[in-house]
């Protein structure tokens, strides 16, 4: 089974584990599912840290060599996704948020995540 992880999960996966449930850190650690990282998380979390509003600039440091070992794909955002996150219903103003809907609607796999504003968008998400 695929999962794409939102930015949050990811950031708390990686500083606070002890904030997601096992069952999510059992999934994380568990290499019998393909778990996504879209490339819309190390974007927010660099952007956000360069505008002040987080700093994670450890975490930055070798990000993606770090995941590939542990596992990890990355997800590229297609055109098709892009126009697809521009056309949602505003809903949620978030472009990083909107960007991870359209990608989870258009692979048609669950989104990590505790944030409820992807329900609106019909994205199958699980927390638990």
């Amino acid at each position: 089974m695929k999962y794409l992880l939102d930015t949050r999960t990811y950031l708390w996966f990686r500083s606070k584990p002890n904030l997601l449930p096992p069952s999510l850190l059992d999934l994380l650690t568990n290499s019998s599912f393909e778990v996504l990282i879209s490339i819309v998380t190390p974007w927010e979390l660099a952007f956000k840290t360069g505008i002040g509003k987080l700093n994670v600039t450890g975490l930055l440091v070798d990000l993606e060599k770090r995941e590939l070992a542990a596992g990890f794909t990355f997800s590229p955002i297609t055109p098709s996704q892009a126009i697809r996150s521009g056309l949602l219903p505003l809903h949620h103003r978030d472009p990083f948020d909107r960007l991870l809907a359209a990608q989870a609607l258009d692979l048609q796999i669950p989104l990590i995540s505790r944030d409820v504003i992807f329900d609106i968008y019909g994205v199958q998400r699980i927390w638990n």
